[in-house]
């Protein structure tokens, strides 16, 4: 019933919210440092471990607690481009969110293969821009795509049947977060809840007997939906073990901006 009611506030929130005129997304902007090594970012508080590295190509950031918002905001992308016309190109990069940045100065510390890509593509301009190590810059939250790929879910190795279950969701698409999930037998309509352990782990000590399904409370922005997905561990399911949740997420979210044509990207 709690679980219930939660849900139906989630809903009737953005059904009152849909009307405000909102821009796509803001245009933020900060400066930005860099990490000299990726394992920084990788067992960063996310808890992405040493999968982090694999997400677009090491392009991966540290952000501050608005953006990783206890944990909601792992796993957002942003393109970043910095603002020095000498070194830095107009598109810049994208990164994921894996770790939280305690730094006041910078919005967003990334990696070093993230930090050179924001350069201009001649000799030399990724070095220098380097020695800079803290640069002003421009970003906005964009879609995560991941093409065709499905969103999964990582059985963690924390994990203990037949009571206690912890997960983490992996290549979650659209520009929205899931802000709660709740776990049931397939085919029984006996839903509990599950709650956010720490980063993208997500944890229940009361785990249903049998195959398992998730339904997500996803929002973002003015946007928000439930996503049910059907059919997503199996009765015989492993620590360690990586599967596919069957569905995508792929909305985009708004953000209210004030006003609007001051954060257009150009």
């Amino acid at each position: 019933m709690r679980s219930f009611i939660f849900f139906l506030g989630v809903v009737i929130f953005f059904f009152f919210l849909s009307s405000i005129d909102a821009c796509d997304r803001c245009l933020h902007h900060s400066k930005a440092a860099y990490f000299s090594s990726a394992s920084t970012l990788s067992s960063g508080a996310c808890s992405y471990g040493s999968m982090a590295t694999t997400f677009f190509a090491g392009h991966i950031a540290a952000a501050i607690p608005s953006i990783y918002k206890d944990g909601a905001g792992c796993g957002a992308c942003f393109q970043v481009r910095c603002k020095n016309p000498t070194l830095c190109s107009t598109k810049g990069t994208t990164v994921m969110v894996t770790d939280l940045n305690k730094n006041n100065q910078t919005d967003l510390v990334l990696s070093s293969r993230a930090f050179r890509a924001m350069a201009k593509p001649i000799l030399g301009a990724d070095k220098a821009l380097l020695k800079q190590g803290l640069v002003d810059i421009e970003y906005k939250r964009v879609i995560c795509d991941y093409g065709n790929k499905k969103m999964n879910v990582r059985v963690e190795e924390s994990s203990q049947k037949p009571n206690y279950l912890a997960i983490k969701l992996l290549y979650q698409g659209g520009q929205t977060e899931v802000v709660a999930i709740d776990i049931a037998q397939v085919g029984s309509s006996h839903w509990s809840y599950m709650t956010r352990s720490h980063g993208a782990v997500w944890v229940t000590d009361k785990v249903p007997t049998g195959a398992l399904q998730f339904r997500f409370v996803v929002t973002g922005g003015y946007d928000g939906k439930i996503v049910w997905s059907e059919k997503v561990l199996p009765v015989n399911w492993e620590t360690g073990k990586i599967y596919d949740a069957g569905v995508q997420i792929t909305d985009i979210a708004q953000e209210g901006c004030d006003p609007c044509e001051n954060h257009i990207w150009k």
